[in-house]
């Protein structure tokens, strides 16, 4: 299941958010354009997955917002997902200073 949130400043759907189900079954991909947070769980026992980046990975310039965060109401797929400890520890998207995120 893949996820994109918009979290571009005074966009109207600001905080919105779209999913997917991406699989080997209906063969989907999903564009996530600049301007959105991207988020992906893994249903299945084995999974290859890979993206593209509009741009060279850079580690000083990453970030992220909490999974469950309560204000986007995610309906994600399970409740207890498996997190790495940096996923684990992100802020909700409220709490992330504006100047720090796109704008619309």
């Amino acid at each position: 299941m893949d996820i994109a949130v918009d979290i571009r400043v005074g966009s109207p759907t600001f905080g919105h958010w779209v999913s997917e189900v991406l699989s080997d079954a209906n063969h989907r991909q999903i564009y996530i354009p600049t301007g959105f947070a991207h988020g992906y769980c893994v249903t299945s026992e084995t999974a290859i997955f890979s993206y593209k980046c509009t741009d060279f990975y850079n580690p000083a310039t990453e970030g992220g917002i909490i999974f469950n965060d309560p204000d986007l109401n995610i309906d994600w797929p399970t409740r207890q997902p498996v997190l790495s400890t940096k996923d684990a520890n992100y802020p909700r998207l409220k709490d992330l200073p504006h100047d720090k995120l796109p704008h619309f």
